[in-house]
């Protein structure tokens, strides 16, 4: 799919659409809970799908409703035999997912795209190697069998918190364990989540000190009535037209929120008043349209940027392919993103999408100042699939072609 952008201002009220983070952890304690579970506000991007498809195919029974889903449990110790989790190209379903396959000691396979199945998975397979469990890795397939042992589990803290989540689901049908992180945590936020939407599902599981996370067994999960909250990183793009000359309010979002990308306001701020330093470690989803706006506005320094590399599409390096289009100069180091003040001007050239939700979300928001072109702005659905939807309400002049 093709979105042409014709040079608009936006203007109006748009809601956020729900925290695809809390979402998957929500459907994954309801489908874990004894009962039925009744998820609200809840919203279909290809993740969340492949999320409840997999619940599905281990034993979970889903309901899918226009706003909310209802879900019946299951035990992860009776997953089907070669049970099949098609995970399309989400990384936190299969990273969320896998433990709890691993309780059951039956061969199961997850599938996926290359690219999901290029994501790091070396938590899991030294695990795997440790405890004797079969783990078979394929271009679009990992299959894994094998029982799960009780104990205490040592990780990294720095490659993903995914893998953090994924064990902190399977402690309690462990007996209960300790995660001891040899690194310090980077996105603490998405683990805070975790612990967040556990207790809302009767389980505790707590920081012990900066680097151990303990989770006891004394209660199970239980079924429970939810609504997710609004997405922060998803607001970000809608909210990033105001530093294009827009007037956007948008609403969905908790004052109170645990996601690590509310600190998308204050960098803007800070975009908008100088050339600021910003840290992403705890909001890499927040990198592409940091770097868009640092090159429209005057240039930014983003420090801790290694993980963009493993995301969809490696961030970094396609945002500056994309970006120089406009005739923006930025460097991409190891850790470091560096964008520099320039004028910019229309691409000469349609853009590319790179296959990733927040690329194409990112380049949108620019071109709305400019005009032009998105091959591949279909990978909005990954994560907000109504994305064109919402910003045609606020007065942007887009085609679907």
């Amino acid at each position: 799919m093709k979105a042409v952008i014709q040079k608009s201002t936006a203007s109006g009220v748009a809601i956020a659409p729900p925290s695809k983070s809390v979402l998957h952890r929500m459907l994954i304690c309801a489908a874990l809970s004894t009962g039925k579970s009744v998820i609200k506000n809840a919203y279909y991007s290809e993740d969340i799908l492949a999320t409840l498809d997999c619940l599905e195919a281990m034993g979970a029974k889903i309901e899918k409703h226009e706003t909310s889903v209802t879900v019946t449990g299951f035990s992860p110790f009776d997953i089907p035999e070669n049970a099949v989790l098609p995970c399309r190209e989400s990384g936190s379903t299969l990273r969320f997912l896998l433990p709890l396959a691993l309780l059951s000691g039956k061969r199961v396979t997850f599938t996926g795209s290359e690219k999901l199945l290029t994501r790091p998975l070396s938590v899991y397979e030294a695990i795997c190697k440790e405890q004797g469990i079969d783990f078979k890795k394929e271009k679009t397939r990992l299959s894994v069998c094998g029982k799960l042992k009780k104990g205490d589990f040592s990780v990294p803290g720095n490659i993903s918190s995914q893998f953090v989540t994924g064990l902190l689901f399977a402690l309690p049908f462990l007996g209960g364990a300790k995660i001891n992180l040899t690194t310090a945590p980077e996105s603490r936020s998405y683990i805070d989540i975790t612990l967040s939407v556990m207790k809302r599902f009767g389980v505790s599981a707590t920081w012990q000190n900066a680097g151990t996370l303990y989770c006891g067994c004394e209660k199970t999960f239980e079924a429970r009535q939810a609504a997710a909250e609004g997405d922060c990183s998803s607001a970000a793009f809608l909210s990033a037209f105001n530093l294009l000359g827009g007037s956007v309010a948008v609403l969905g979002i908790e004052k109170d929120t645990l996601q690590g990308d509310r600190v998308y306001e204050e960098y803007f701020k800070e975009l908008e008043n100088g050339k600021p330093v910003l840290d992403v470690a705890d909001c890499p989803d927040l990198a592409p349209i940091l770097m868009t706006l640092a090159a429209f506005k005057n240039g930014a320094v983003l420090k801790n940027t290694a993980r963009l590399k493993m995301k969809e599409s490696d961030r970094g390096a396609a945002m500056k392919e994309e970006l120089s289009a406009f005739g923006a100069d930025i460097d991409v180091f190891e850790n470091e993103i560096v964008v520099k003040k320039v004028p910019l001007h229309a691409p000469e050239r349609a853009l590319l999408s790179h296959n990733d939700h927040r690329v194409v979300m990112s380049l949108a928001v620019l071109l709305s100042a400019f005009g032009g072109e998105i091959d591949g702005a279909q990978a909005v659905s990954k994560s907000f699939p109504t994305f064109f939807e919402a910003i045609k309400n606020l007065g942007i002049r887009v085609e679907l072609i």
